[in-house]
């Protein structure tokens, strides 16, 4: 019983050690740097030859076959992936899942950008006006005494103690009587002299802005007026006071300056690359943090020719109404320009480009894996898309994520190619040159040319 056991125990022990013993011819183990699948002539699946054998860490260093890298790791081959014509890549579509590349389709649409830029409200330099004498003489009485003092139109602002202005009614005083004296000489010059004075002393008065009534009372009265009033040109805020009782004014003085802001300038500066969207006769929204539950409306007037080298901005000047005067010179707020539309464009999404500083490409999806790097033209830009002038058609699908690392693998297959075609070039040009048969052998006196001795 005992040595049945013993028979059975041996039996199973002499079966596992040839199992064992034999594990490496049943089932072989692929070498290092072959593919699964490949033949056992060929790392490659179907038995193709490998392209060349890489390094795996560093893709340049290439070599015809199997070998170590520099760091002592064992080369891979690369194998055919399938045709792929010149200028294009060919990547194999579970890496293209892996890497995550997402495409988008090139279509014709409408481009509008809505250009969003700071603006300060500024009074409308053609509506500010500057009181000035046109006299030299001393303050007499400041009516107008604060800045920002509201004015109206044709209101008294100061009065203005003259010399020269009494020295003038005094005069036409006296044309008065002399044109009445001489108006009955019979002599025509003397009557016409008394004319000429009257009208000399008039037209005086009336340069320095005296208005007609007050001349006409001087006459009907006989006194003269001690100061000169002047008055409001214009209704408004005054913003600029520059004078007080008292002061010595000359006519080269300004004395007020007097702003109406029932219409105000909102300037925004606009950056340069949004200059093209901007345009004479749009529409813009201004929002001020002072009221926030207020948009104001107004339209693009006027846009600078000169770019500030400083904030590299271009001032854009849009003018708006203030009736009830809620914008206020100095204010700051955010502008909306909404711009034109560009019609039925060929656009991609903006996230498509690569702008590489010398050139604008995008990597254009083929299909079954092959994607082709291609130069483009590309125009304005919206928040989102971007117009194509040339390179692209519509109904090409382009890359928009992952187009980096395939515009990387398409450069470095390039190197590669560059790489294997220099050592062919090289191999040819190391080859000895192929030996003449016949060198060293005599010619024969029958084959030798005429002439030739």
């Amino acid at each position: 019983m005992k040595s049945s056991h013993a028979i059975t125990i041996a039996a199973l022990l002499v079966a596992l050690g040839i199992g064992w013993l034999s594990r490496g011819w049943l089932a072989p183990v692929a070498p290092l740097g072959t593919v699964p699948g490949a033949s056992s002539q060929s790392p490659c699946p179907d038995g193709a030859a490998p392209l060349f054998w890489k390094a795996p860490m560093d893709p340049t260093f290439i070599r015809d076959s199997p070998g170590k890298s520099p760091m002592g790791m064992d080369l891979i081959p690369e194998c055919p992936s399938g045709a792929a014509a010149p200028g294009q890549v060919r990547i194999d579509p579970g890496l293209v899942q892996t890497i995550g590349v997402r495409t988008a389709r090139a279509e014709r649409r409408d481009l509008a950008r809505p250009i969003r830029a700071v603006g300060r409200v500024a009074t409308d330099e053609r509506r500010v006006a500057h009181v000035h004498t046109k006299v030299q003489g001393w303050v007499e009485r400041l009516i107008v005494d604060y800045a920002g003092q509201q004015v109206r139109r044709g209101a008294a602002t100061i009065e203005i103690y003259t010399p020269e202005l009494v020295a003038t009614q005094e005069a036409r005083l006296l044309a008065a009587r002399y044109r009445d004296e001489t108006g009955k000489s019979p002599f025509p010059d003397v009557s016409s002299g008394g004319d000429a004075l009257y009208e000399a002393t008039r037209r005086r008065l009336e340069l320095w802005d005296i208005p007609q009534r007050v001349v006409e009372q001087v006459l009907e009265t006989g006194r003269i007026q001690k100061t000169l009033t002047l008055y409001a040109p214009s209704g408004g805020f005054v913003t600029k006071l520059s004078v007080r009782s008292g002061m010595e004014v000359a006519p080269n003085q300004n004395l007020y300056t007097i702003a109406d802001l029932t219409q105000v300038w909102v300037l925004a500066d606009v950056y340069e690359y949004e200059i093209p969207w901007v345009a004479v006769g749009q529409r813009g929204r201004v929002e001020l943090a002072a009221l926030p539950n207020k948009r104001f409306e107004g339209e693009v007037t006027w846009i600078a020719p000169i770019l500030d080298a400083t904030t590299r901005t271009v001032q854009v000047r849009l003018e708006l109404e203030n009736p009830n005067g809620h914008l206020k010179p100095g204010m700051f707020g955010s502008v909306r320009i909404e711009s034109a539309p560009r019609p039925q464009v060929v656009a991609i999404p903006s996230e498509a480009v690569i702008r590489s500083g010398r050139r604008n490409l995008a990597i254009v999806a083929l299909g079954e894996g092959r994607f082709e790097p291609r130069e483009i033209e590309a125009g304005l830009a919206d928040e989102k898309w971007t117009e194509i002038t040339s390179g692209i058609a519509p109904g090409e699908d382009v890359v928009v994520s992952g187009q980096f690392l395939i515009d990387s693998e398409s450069r470095l297959q390039e190197a590669v190619s560059k790489i294997l075609a220099r050592k062919v070039d090289d191999a040819a040009s190391s080859e000895p040159p192929a030996e003449d048969p016949h060198a060293g052998q005599a010619v024969p006196d029958d084959d030798r040319p005429s002439g030739e001795e």
